[in-house]
């Protein structure tokens, strides 16, 4: 079975749009900070993937056509301009929290895991809120936030910043 950190999306691989959501590609602003988390964590020998909360399809601001353009988008920069991949992007199109899959539910790193043969106990789970450190923690996986805020936390671990990521997930992988 195979090792993986799970990155959030809207936060850590792309800056957070804050209210509101990434409704197209020319929106979507790839942090380079993520780019070296990616290449530390594949090159220990972890897969990566990317699990979101996309309210904005169930509520139709945006559709899943602009969802999947954007996420091939960001797999193409990754490949040609960085030389790195992702094993998967998983997304919750629903609105409401009475899903298996919209976090803090567990259910997209569950189908992740089923998918694709992933260890979850050995396995991370990275974002900068809350829902994402339960899901991760409901997969069984271990747990990082990233947030500079002082509130507390149920996470495993926790960092202010993506550079402070990088150097904990090279020490620690």
């Amino acid at each position: 079975m195979k090792k993986c950190v799970f990155f959030d999306r809207d936060g850590i691989v792309n800056r957070s749009p804050g209210p509101g959501y990434v409704e197209r590609w020319d929106d979507f602003v790839l942090q380079l900070e993520f780019v070296e988390v990616l290449r530390a964590i594949r090159e220990r020998g972890y897969e990566a993937v990317v699990v979101s909360n996309q309210g904005g399809v169930g509520k139709g601001i945006m559709t899943r056509e602009a969802v999947d353009g954007i996420h091939g988008n960001l797999r193409r920069v990754l490949s040609e301009e960085h030389g790195l991949k992702l094993l998967d992007i998983l997304y919750c199109p629903h609105n409401n929290d009475g899903c298996a899959c919209r976090k803090p539910q567990p259910g997209m790193l569950l189908e992740a895991a089923d998918r694709h043969g992933l260890d979850l106990p050995s396995s991370w789970m990275v974002g900068d809120q809350e829902r994402d450190v339960e899901a991760g923690r409901r997969a069984g996986c271990r747990t990082i936030l990233v947030s500079g805020e002082a509130a507390e936390s149920r996470a495993d671990r926790r960092v202010k910043d993506l550079r402070e990521l990088k150097t904990l997930l090279e020490s620690i992988l």
